[in-house]
């Protein structure tokens, strides 16, 4: 049986994650990147090594939000605007998709970060159709295995580098890969937040 997430008090979690959100003003998403005008995420790439834990700790606020009534997790706002639900899926397959592309970098000179077909995989793999708790234990394993990837490389591994495609084709390192992770996973959660219904509460376990 899963040992049940502890998640934060509100004012711990917000104390842990201000170096990574606090917006300098200053471009640190690397060269050619700002930081995000939606969330306020600004990257730190000295803090790279320490990024398996918040990774793997962030889904515990998944974990959260996924345990509402599952009719409105799959509503949708607006037809092109996926549902919480369908976001929670895009981040598992982010987590999943960015492990590979680290493993590659370990292995091979420069590999080139495919697109990884974001908006088709949410008709492909049924992302409406799945089923919340499914979708919670998957995204607990999906960042222990991107996590265990970060944590077994030596100190001269993060300045081995892939060709990222988005949003321009850059070279980018490893430490750069596991920020870009991360911002993933908070933005996401910030988009999960506006698609569910005010004073909806957690289903009773």
């Amino acid at each position: 049986m899963r040992k049940k997430h502890a998640s934060p008090s509100p004012a711990r979690e917000m104390r842990a994650w201000e170096p990574y959100r606090r917006n300098t003003g200053r471009a640190r998403y690397g060269a050619g990147m700002t930081p995000c005008r939606e969330c306020g995420f600004a990257y730190d790439l000295s803090l790279a090594p320490a990024l398996s834990e918040l990774i793997k700790g962030c889904t515990g606020e998944y974990e959260d939000l996924l345990r509402i009534e599952p009719t409105a997790l799959r509503q949708r706002s607006a037809p092109q605007v996926w549902s919480a639900l369908e976001y929670a899926c895009h981040v598992r397959d982010v987590l999943l998709i960015q492990r590979e592309r680290a493993l590659a970098a370990r292995h091979r000179d420069r590999p080139v970060a495919e697109p990884m077909g974001r908006d088709e995989r949410v008709d492909h793999d049924g992302y409406a159709e799945q089923r919340p708790a499914d979708v919670v234990r998957q995204l607990h394993d999906a960042a222990w295995l991107f996590g265990n990837v970060l944590d077994r490389l030596p100190p001269a591994a993060w300045d081995r580098t892939l060709v990222y495609t988005y949003p321009e084709r850059a070279e980018r390192s490893l430490r750069w890969l596991a920020v870009h992770t991360l911002h993933e996973l908070r933005h996401h959660l910030q988009d999960m937040r506006r698609q569910l219904p005010a004073g909806v509460a957690p289903l009773a376990d």
